[in-house]
């Protein structure tokens, strides 16, 4: 038996192919093959009978008929005369007349609702009878006895032995006609078997298998084949366009858009200047105003399909940023009206709403179809997520998932830009009610290289209520410490510090134990805070940021020494100096809690960047606990239950970032200014991780984590300076200058000691606290 198995739908097609049987309507010869061309060939055999032009061939063709073999109609006084054929009528119902071919039925049926079951008999038997039949002459069919309906029962036997005519096709007839061609149908209906439940007629009166004498049926002249059935559909032509037209294109549709984008600011601006007037628009106008922002949205729309076409020139594609045509959309087509709409709320919310889904649904589709510009895009539907949950105040839930809507397109633009401020200034925004996080998004969108200086003004929404005499209902320790911040920031209130220190400083060990794996993302949120403000949240004069930041070439003289003066420490650094050691220690302190790693893995970062540069750790050198460190990291090394990857200077798990995961509070340190050396160049594009899989926490994360400290511990430790190691006895030391005994500080003494160092504060250190 041979290996090769046939193809059964090439066998198929060529056997529904050869199985069809049509004449030609001159000579009223079959045509073999059934095709264009078997009737081309056909026409040049008998060229003296038929038509020699290809039109006339083409015509003749098109009127070419299937044979039918079906049985010559009876008379319809023999049909009508015979009670038989009525009780056969009667019960194939108005099925059996849907069935036939069209020749069979009466030509008003197509305004018939026929139902299938029912008994009525007017317009039933008159689409079940034979063309040109009477009507039948008595409403009342003879019924038959029960006897008699069990003896005709076998006229409706589906059983094995009896005598259907029809088969499955199998490949091995591909080559013979199928039973069922014996009555032949149209063309239509050639491919489609009929249901077995709907029994036609004829099959009612004919069970009998054996074919009786061949009959040709009446032409059917209602049906035509159309040739471009069995025909492949070409592929739509497609004009190129040239440079000259697409340049054409490209000016008539800014210069549209121009008269357009004009006319909205000289709407916009003279509403805004009447906002604060009596007379409110009614609806007509502020629909009027919504479409003409709306047809400026389709003018940029078309502008950016016609600029960034395929067949653009780069000249061509250059003109978008050349005139700033993504900002000039969001500005003038969006943002002022959305302001102007906001401002006339609560009575303009349903406009406002119209309008943010008519701008959402553009900025989504030039997303799709202008990649250029993704970015862009990107923020403004964060932006517009962002006005839609702000207005919600009935449903919560609506509000919720607009919410999430706005973080997910902010988080996919930070990880596109990581040093942009701005956008994890608006991250802060929607992390309400949690206000930790907010923290950590309003300290980093001042300490990255972009940063967002309105957050200054924007963090106080937040640090106020803290400050106030009736703050937010939040967690003990979450409101002492971000009160601490707001204190250190602001310079307000500076008599509360005592009390919300101690308070912090007394929960943290018990908070730990009680969270437990909660406070793996509360570790990593309070640690960047923390370094934040060591960073004096990113204010310029700050004494580490000042040693840190690479100076810019206007601070440099033409011998290349620096020009701007020394920053000297403030009060207020000293105090923040002393939270973050303090807290460092009772931290560490746990060292067999795996919980606490994040927050020791954002730490390390930290001091592993200043370790380069030796202006900053004058400043810090002395009050970091070096030896209790050395001791945590020789306790890491002793529970790795594997050989971690610290001895090269190689980052852990770069050799293979393809299939390396990060951890999430790389993540949440990606684009501070102390970790722009610290991860590799690829380190974030290895692996797609969804948006919210980022922050999920793996089991094997311990052991990564582990690695990670233990391979910073190394590289402090190379510099010689404050940790050491020793090869013989594979742990770590401290250096003699360093190797002070611990002696932990109660909460009281601990707080006593950041408000005393304080004591020496002027007025101008509280109007510039973030030194």
């Amino acid at each position: 038996m041979s290996s090769v198995q046939p193809d059964i739908s090439k066998i198929f097609v060529n056997y529904l192919r050869n199985s069809r049987q049509l004449s030609c309507p001159i000579c009223q010869v079959d045509v073999k093959p059934p095709t264009f061309d078997g009737f081309k060939q056909h026409v040049q055999n008998s060229a003296e009978k038929h038509p020699t032009e290809e039109k006339a061939i083409l015509e003749a063709f098109q009127k070419m008929k299937l044979s039918s073999s079906k049985p010559q109609p009876q008379p319809a006084s023999a049909i009508d005369n015979d009670p038989q054929n009525r009780r056969s009528r009667k019960r194939s119902g108005g099925a059996a007349a849907l069935d036939r071919p069209d020749d069979q039925q009466t030509p008003d049926h197509s305004h018939l609702n026929v139902n299938e079951n029912s008994d009525n008999e007017g317009p039933n038997k008159k689409v079940c009878s034979p063309r040109n039949s009477p009507p039948p002459t008595t409403s009342t069919p003879n019924r038959r006895g029960r006897g008699r309906q069990q003896a005709d029962n076998k006229e409706f036997d589906r059983g094995t032995k009896g005598s259907s005519t029809r088969q499955l096709w199998n490949p091995s007839s591909a080559g013979l006609p199928r039973p069922s061609q014996l009555k032949a149908q149209p063309l239509g209906h050639r491919s489609r078997p009929l249901p077995r439940a709907k029994i036609t007629q004829h099959e009612a009166e004919e069970p009998d298998p054996e074919p009786g004498p061949a009959v040709e049926t009446e032409a059917d002249n209602s049906y035509t084949e159309d040739p471009s059935v069995s025909q492949l559909i070409r592929q739509p032509e497609t004009r190129p366009i040239s440079q000259e037209q697409l340049v054409a294109e490209v000016k008539g549709i800014y210069a549209g858009l121009v008269m357009v984008e004009s006319k909205c600011i000289e709407v916009d601006n003279a509403q805004s200047a009447n906002k604060d007037s009596p007379q409110q628009l009614n609806n007509e106008q502020w629909q009027a105003l919504i479409a003409l922002h709306r047809t400026l949205l389709h003018e940029h729309h078309d502008f950016f399909l016609a600029s960034q076409h395929p067949s653009a020139s780069p000249a061509l594609r250059r003109l978008a940023s050349k005139y700033a045509m993504p900002a000039r959309m969001w500005r003038h087509g969006i943002h002022s009206f959305l302001e102007l709409l906001r401002h006339r709320l609560p009575l303009s919310l349903e406009h406002m709403l119209t309008f943010i889904y008519i701008a959402y649904s553009m900025m989504a589709l030039l997303y799709e179809t202008v990649p250029a510009f993704e970015d862009t895009w990107i923020e403004c539907l964060g932006d517009l997520g962002r006005y839609r949950m702000a207005i919600e105040d009935d449903d919560i839930r609506d509000r919720e998932t607009w919410t999430a809507v706005s973080r997910y397109w902010y988080s996919k633009a930070s990880d596109k830009l990581p040093t942009t401020g701005r956008l994890y200034h608006h991250l802060a925004i929607l992390a309400r009610p949690n206000a930790l996080q907010q923290t950590y998004y309003y300290t980093k969108s001042l300490c990255v290289p972009i940063p967002f200086l309105s957050a200054r003004e924007s963090v106080m929404t937040l640090f106020d209520p803290v400050l106030s005499s009736c703050p937010p209902r939040l967690e003990l320790i979450d409101l002492a410490f971000v009160r601490i911040l707001a204190i250190f920031f602001s310079g307000k209130e500076k008599n509360q510090l005592g009390n919300a220190a101690k308070q912090f400083l007394s929960l943290l060990d018990g908070h730990i134990a009680r969270i437990t794996k909660s406070w793996l993302e509360a570790g990593y949120y309070m640690g960047i805070s923390i370094t934040c403000s060591l960073l004096g949240f990113g204010n310029d004069s700050n004494v580490l940021k000042h040693a840190i930041v690479p100076k810019q070439s206007d601070d440099m003289d033409t011998a290349g020494e620096s020009i701007t003066p020394e920053a000297i420490p403030t009060d207020t650094f000293h105090q923040s100096l002393s939270l973050a050691v303090q807290t460092l220690e009772i931290v560490i302190q746990r060292w067999g809690d795996m919980n606490i790693l994040p927050f020791l893995h954002t730490q390390m970062v930290f001091i592993h960047h200043l370790s380069k540069f030796p202006a900053a750790m004058k400043f810090i050198q002395h009050k970091y606990p070096w030896k209790l460190i050395a001791t945590m990291l020789n306790y890491l090394k002793q529970s790795c239950k594997f050989e971690p990857r610290m001895d090269s200077t190689v980052f852990p798990g770069a050799e293979n970032q393809d299939h390396y995961r990060p951890l999430p509070e790389d993540y949440a340190m990606r684009g501070l200014i102390y970790t722009e050396e610290y991860f590799p160049l690829k380190w974030f594009s290895g692996e797609a991780v969804e948006e919210d899989e980022k922050y999920f926490e793996q089991a094997s994360m311990v052991d990564a984590r582990k690695e990670r400290i233990l391979w910073i511990g190394r590289q402090i430790a190379s510099l010689g300076q404050w940790l050491l190691w020793d090869s013989e006895s594979a742990k770590f030391t401290v250096a003699d200058e360093y190797d002070i005994d611990f002696t932990a500080k109660t909460p009281e003494a601990g707080a006593r000691e950041i408000v005393s160092l304080g004591a020496g504060s002027q007025g101008a250190d509280a109007s510039q606290p973030s030194n």
